[in-house]
């Protein structure tokens, strides 16, 4: 594996999410890169690289941060890096299937798709996706109540379209997690 180009990219997504503090910034992009990279160690037949430039472009070109089109952001990187064309297409392939919006109820065809997918919907589970929502709920001026209805929505729903059996091992316990969190904050209300 060519660790420059994974050093280059942890690099990229430092400088380009710097202002970012809405959940889908450098510091999720590096959970989501360590979630894929301890899975992939179940997948030992799996293309780690692969794997692990996708997660860490996975939000490079998110529709709801960049007015890009067709990976922009994520191939620019990549052809600047001299990645081979064959892989750039993998990549962006896995990259079009992570988002839970565009994505609902499709299953990745490869494990390296399967895993970046699970790795990210991850992040959007347990203590962690708890913070998360509720700082992308502030910045778009969203009461608690209507982060709240997120959870019903997406999060609650994201344990049952893993796609790996570690994964969903992770997600039911931070699922349980969040469903502890609800019922305490009905309580208090």
């Amino acid at each position: 594996m060519n660790q420059n180009i994974i050093s280059e990219a942890i690099k990229y997504i430092e400088g380009l999410f710097k202002e970012n503090a809405d959940g889908h910034d450098a510091a999720h992009t590096m959970r989501v890169y360590k979630n894929a990279e301890r899975l992939a160690e179940y997948y030992p037949e799996s293309d780690k690289e692969i794997i692990l430039l996708s997660a860490l472009l996975h939000d490079v070109d998110d529709h709801k941060l960049f007015d890009t089109k067709n990976n922009e952001n994520a191939r620019r990187f990549l052809e600047d890096n001299g990645v081979e064309p064959a892989d750039i297409e993998r990549i962006c392939t896995i990259i079009n299937a992570v988002s839970f919006s565009k994505n609902r109820g499709k299953r990745p065809e490869t494990i390296e798709g399967q895993i970046v997918q699970d790795a990210d919907r991850l992040d959007a589970l347990g203590a962690i996706g708890i913070a998360r929502t509720f700082a992308y709920g502030g910045k778009h001026q969203r009461s608690l109540d209507e982060s709240v209805k997120h959870f019903y929505e997406k999060l609650f729903l994201l344990k049952d379209e893993m796609n790996t059996k570690e994964a969903k091992e992770m997600a039911d316990e931070r699922h349980k997690f969040m469903e502890e969190f609800i019922e305490e904050y009905k309580k208090e209300k």
